[in-house]
């Protein structure tokens, strides 16, 4: 009698347990992937506001080669299941006394528009900071972001004889404000190159300098999707179904399960049992720690404090008009305060008296013209400012979010942009929801923020003390961001892979399979 097929449960069909999902699959594992939603994507999500369907997570595409070799993996294409358009201007910035500053594509195109925007002396500080923000790449991609399990030893041993030189060189002993101010004689600048820290749900003023390196990343190419972000997520749905994957939305996780000191399947919300020889788990650290999934699982995972917890946000996804300002696909609208503002995120835990606002206006191109709305025209409008988690029932009153939503459209309008949107076509996200949406995490999105050298590597990688529990998700290495998170689920597909090639067993009880509430293939566009 031929053994069982060994199967490995993913737990959350975000981008990571989708990308783990394939990669498992595509080595010819049994795959169930359970989401408890009623759709694939996580906070890769698409909704919908007055007859339209909107991004309300991420909205451009970084890092395009690691989505390439995943399909390629797979034995496909990535661009035989999404079309993706290059982005020549990456964001257009704005500030309240009028300015304005496009951040190009093309190296030479921003340095021309800063000669413009500030000085000669900002344009050699801005080219020495792309070589910079480059150095930091080369150094840090291999032996951190595409290890599986980077450690101080490890890096400082991939420098060679530079050893703990590299290391400085890496600029970890230092903020990314302290760093800019080498660079940036305009404070704006310093402003606008500051935000890359809210990628990772951190402070510009707290965040080590290394953090720099995410400006060389999007200057490395930014791309679209047709169809929204969640037209990704759809597509490797359909990959990882035709690499034999069970894909089972609104089938909801109560407890992981262990037997004789190892992973031995999950239990669902109603009762259902579900064997196992392992299951990757891609909610956030603090949902396993917290005993979201049973004492067993509580028990084999050491979250970060929750005073580390990253960023949340307060969003409006609307159908609107607009006139005044010229939006482009990105959009960024200063406070005037930066220091003030984060103050209040991370000091005071409450929303900024006067945010920065991004703007995804999702039917413009990444052009200078922002071309893809007539004039007068609706279109499809995301609106961004960053948040403290401290989300819950109720966590945030009324008062609060109505009193930051007017700070918010009064500073779009002081920079020009005047919006006319209407109750029926605007959904409002708050920390309180994204709390609701992603449990135990208060509302953060980015995982832990980065204040400190030793914040990424503090970060869990993929395996736990529980044999057979592995984890993914923004909440572990590699961090936050879509291309990170991706990275995660595949570095959880291999600890997956070696896993199964030490243990080569049969599972022991509980049942084979299941049938689907709701199939994300029959969805997928890919």
């Amino acid at each position: 009698m031929q053994p069982l097929r060994q199967r490995v449960i993913v737990v959350g069909a975000g981008i990571g347990g989708l990308a783990a999902a394939i990669e498992l699959g595509r080595r010819g594992v049994e795959v169930v992937l359970l989401e408890r939603a009623k759709h694939v994507g996580g906070k890769m999500r698409q909704i919908e506001v007055g007859g339209r369907s909107i991004d309300a997570g991420p909205t451009v595409l970084t890092m395009r080669a690691i989505f390439e070799g995943l399909f390629e993996r797979a034995g496909a294409r990535l661009e035989d299941h999404v079309t993706l358009r290059p982005m020549s201007v990456l964001a257009r910035h704005a500030w309240q006394d009028g300015s304005r500053l496009d951040l190009f594509a093309d190296v030479d195109a921003t340095a021309a528009a800063i000669g413009d925007f500030a000085s000669a002396a900002d344009v050699r500080g801005y080219r020495k900071f792309c070589e910079h923000t480059a150095q930091i790449w080369k150094k840090v991609q291999g032996p951190f972001v595409h290890s599986r399990r980077p450690t101080l030893p490890s890096l400082v041993g991939s420098l060679g004889l530079r050893g703990m030189r590299g290391i400085l060189e890496v600029d970890w002993h230092r903020s990314m404000w302290r760093a800019l101010g080498e660079f940036f004689q305009d404070p704006r600048l310093r402003q606008l190159f500051g935000r890359y820290a809210t990628y990772y749900g951190s402070s510009p003023f707290e965040a080590p300098a290394t953090l720099n390196l995410i400006a060389h990343v999007e200057q490395s190419g930014v791309w679209t999707v047709d169809g929204g972000m969640f037209a990704l997520a759809q597509a490797m749905a359909g990959l990882a179904g035709r690499c034999g994957v069970t894909i089972r939305c609104e089938a909801e996780v109560e407890a992981i399960s262990a037997r004789a000191g190892r992973v031995s399947g999950v239990r669902l919300r109603g009762g259902e049992q579900i064997a196992a020889d392992v299951v990757i788990v891609t909610a956030d650290a603090w949902a396993l720690a917290g005993g979201l999934f049973g004492a067993e699982a509580a028990k084999a995972v050491k979250a970060p404090p929750t005073s580390q917890r990253s960023l949340s946000a307060l969003t409006w996804s609307m159908v609107a008009r607009t006139r005044g300002f010229p939006l482009t696909r990105h959009c960024v609208f200063f406070s005037r305060d930066y220091a003030a503002e984060f103050d209040d995120l991370f000091g005071r835990g409450r929303l900024p008296g006067e945010p920065t606002v991004y703007v995804c206006a999702q039917d413009r191109g990444g052009d200078a013209a922002g071309e893809g709305v007539s004039e007068g025209a609706e279109e499809r409008l995301f609106c961004l400012v960053n948040a403290p988690a401290r989300g819950g029932a109720g966590a945030f009153p009324r008062a609060e979010i109505e009193r930051c939503e007017r700070a918010t459209f009064g500073l779009l309008q002081r920079c020009g942009l005047e919006i006319t949107q209407s109750e029926q076509a605007t959904a409002r996200t708050t920390p309180d929801d994204f709390a609701r949406l992603f449990p135990a995490t208060a509302g953060a999105i980015y995982g832990a923020a980065t204040h400190s050298w030793s914040s990424s590597l503090a970060r869990t990688g993929s395996t736990t003390r529980l044999p057979g529990l592995l984890l993914a998700g923004g909440s572990v290495h590699p961090g936050a961001g879509v291309p990170m998170v991706t990275l995660s689920g595949c570095f959880a597909a291999e600890s997956a892979a070696e896993a199964l090639a030490s243990t080569r067993r049969s599972p022991t009880g509980g049942t084979r399979g299941g049938t689907s509430t709701r199939s994300a293939t029959t969805d997928a566009s890919g």
